[in-house]
């Protein structure tokens, strides 16, 4: 006949194991005092250990804090980006339509060649300016973004500071 198995009867077999494991060592007499030195070093031990993972979790806590607002600051960045294009779009879109609408009201070839000369002026104006204006916001957008990181490593390095 075989054996079956229950949770049930594994649980006994693991007490009374544990019960025979307990009487033995309770025969062989150990005196189970822990010396006061002993008790004192491990609470010391114990307290620093809790000390140093409190000041870890903080900093933790303080990263995780800076790397939100850093990333609020990006995407922020990229809203203001995307809509710094479609602002450009709409003008070069709006300068392109107010193009054709003098060319479909020129008279002459003199006409349309010098409404176009015009044109390609005032954009390539018009380009160098929205270039400017992308650059300034790009960098701004940097600089906000890593704003929050650049506190933060400098908070380290003053407390790196004052702790040495």
């Amino acid at each position: 006949m075989t054996a079956t198995y229950t949770p049930q009867a594994a649980a006994d077999q693991a007490r009374t194991a544990y019960r025979k494991m307990t009487a033995q060592l309770g025969n062989l007499g150990l005196d189970t005092a822990i010396p006061e030195g002993v008790r004192t070093m491990a609470e010391k031990t114990v307290a620093r250990a809790r000390e140093t993972y409190d000041r870890s979790a903080d900093a933790f806590e303080a990263s995780v804090t800076t790397f939100e607002r850093s990333f609020d600051a990006a995407g922020q960045g990229a809203v203001a980006f995307n809509r710094k294009i479609i602002d450009i779009a709409q003008r070069n879109l709006n300068s392109a339509f107010d193009l054709a609408k003098s060319l479909a009201g020129a008279k002459k070839l003199a006409d349309i060649v010098e409404l176009q000369a015009a044109y390609w002026r005032k954009q390539f104006d018009a380009l160098t300016t929205q270039a400017e204006e992308v650059r300034a916001l790009s960098t701004k957008v940097t600089a906000d973004a890593a704003a929050p990181i650049k506190a933060q490593l400098e908070r380290g390095v003053d407390q790196l500071g004052k702790a040495h």
